[in-house]
């Protein structure tokens, strides 16, 4: 009967040390799986971050001017992901965008993983639907979403967009036509558009 107990004991106690290590394990694949790449960019005497995960893009900036709104979104969304400069995962993100810059593709078409509410969300993706070399106003996408009286909080989601570019907030004018509003710089806004307006020309 005791030789019967202690076996018994001994074989929880394993179970509990087997059981315990596949936890630590799925703790460390978790923690593996949260990563973010990075890489820069240089174009036209501009120096882009570009931030991926595992799924796709998820950031679009200027090195150092937009330094403060991705310390902002990283705390908000990526606090438990770690940076990791990884220029082969994204070479194709980069690709992309020096596409766009030569004129020779008219979208990013990448994956996108990029975070936000709900409401922004569906603001971006009506920035998505902005035609290659048009524009609209702040006025119009809160029509198009169904929101008219909401042109503060669009504007405010606008600025707000983590894929400059990409997401083409840059196609985006005042109510009078006037260029305004955009994170990265009024010079760089005009410089997208005109990109656009000699290849539709």
């Amino acid at each position: 009967m005791l030789i019967k107990y202690y076996i018994a004991h001994i074989q929880k106690d394993v179970k509990l040390m087997i059981t315990s290590m596949y936890d630590r394990l799925g703790e460390g694949i978790k923690v593996l799986a949260k990563v973010l790449f990075y890489d820069y960019l240089v174009k036209d005497n501009e120096t882009y971050m570009l931030v991926a995960s595992t799924e796709g893009l998820c950031y679009v900036g200027l090195k150092n001017q937009d330094e403060l709104f991705w310390e902002k979104l990283k705390k908000k969304y990526y606090t438990n992901y770690r940076l990791q400069y990884q220029p082969k995962e994204m070479a194709i993100y980069k690709q992309a965008l020096v596409s766009y810059f030569d004129g020779e593709k008219r979208s990013i078409n990448v994956p996108f993983s990029y975070q936000g509410t709900d409401f922004q969300k569906q603001v971006w993706q009506a920035l998505k639907e902005i035609p290659y070399g048009s524009t609209t106003t702040y006025q119009e996408i809160a029509k198009q979403i169904n929101r008219p009286t909401a042109v503060r909080a669009v504007a405010n989601a606008i600025g707000n967009n983590p894929l400059l570019i990409a997401i083409p907030c840059h196609r985006v004018l005042g109510k009078n036509g006037s260029i305004t509003g955009f994170r990265a710089g009024i010079i760089l806004k005009k410089q997208l558009l005109q990109i656009e307006e000699d290849k539709t020309a």
